[in-house]
């Protein structure tokens, strides 16, 4: 079954969805075991980054809360936790049977192992690093379902990504300085100039990316992708501490914006 996957025509990512290849059986089946076993290496090094950092977290006034930190899991236990993961997503590895896709997620594993290891205190690298996950992430995708990657999408993601990890990075530095080495590389004025670079390119290109889509009516939804994006910010120029996930969990306005976008992307492809 693989193998005849394998040498199917190669569609684009925006064809694929907005064709209706998006309920193809084998694709689902092949991008939900890709989509576990990148869950299983991304928790893989989130224990092994909170074994490094236990007695950093101890002194943060949220990340203390963490299974490790607290003291609810025990690093014995975090450490078979860790290589139980590993495990799962190499037996996942073989079963797609895909080597690109496994040098993707290697590389990701290796990239992020460099990052716990002591990347996480260069300044611009840390960064970078932190996007990067984003973006290994959708080639991923994209080679395990056997999908091209549009480039537009590509730097939406890459942008989107960078201006996601400066603000983090901002708020960091307005409110925990002492408890990450790198910030004392930086200063807000730096991470502005270049979040307001960031998420002007990432408006841009989903603009562009919007307009090279087969069906036209997809640039309907650059204003409320714009007005999403101007709501984000608010969030992080705020008095969040910048992390993407509690950013949006904490904004039920956010929520509702991001639910409308979904439906009226579902709706401009599927109904209309």
């Amino acid at each position: 079954m693989y193998r005849r996957f394998q040498n199917e025509r190669t569609v684009r990512a925006e064809f694929a969805f907005f064709g209706g290849a998006i309920f193809d059986k084998d694709k689902l089946f092949y991008g939900g075991l890709g989509f576990i076993a990148f869950c299983m290496i991304s928790s893989a090094i989130y224990v092994l980054n909170d074994l490094r950092d236990i007695e950093k977290d101890r002194q943060h006034p949220t990340k203390r809360n963490r299974p490790l930190a607290s003291g609810r899991v025990k690093p014995q236990q975090g450490i078979i936790a860790m290589i139980g993961c590993l495990f799962v997503a190499c037996v996942i590895s073989i079963v797609l049977g895909n080597i690109c896709a496994a040098l993707l997620l290697g590389g990701y594993l290796v990239l992020n192992v460099a990052y716990s290891m002591g990347l996480k205190n260069k300044p611009i690298i840390d960064i970078v690093i932190l996007a990067s996950g984003f973006v290994i992430r959708i080639f991923y995708g994209g080679v395990i379902t056997n999908i091209e990657i549009s480039k537009w999408l590509y730097l939406v993601i890459t942008v989107g990504s960078l201006y996601m990890g400066l603000g983090k990075r901002r708020n960091e530095l307005k409110k925990q300085k002492e408890t990450r080495i790198v910030l004392k590389y930086y200063n807000v004025e730096f991470l502005d100039k270049n979040m307001y670079v960031c998420v002007a390119l990432t408006n841009v290109f989903y603009a562009l990316w919007t307009l090279e889509m087969p069906n036209p009516k997809i640039s309907w939804t650059i204003p409320i992708f714009i007005i999403l994006l101007m709501c984000y910010s608010l969030d992080v120029e705020g008095d969040s501490d910048g992390d993407p996930v509690e950013v949006i969990l904490h904004d039920k306005f956010l929520i509702g914006l991001i639910s409308l976008y979904a439906v009226c992307i579902f709706t401009l492809l599927y109904l209309i």
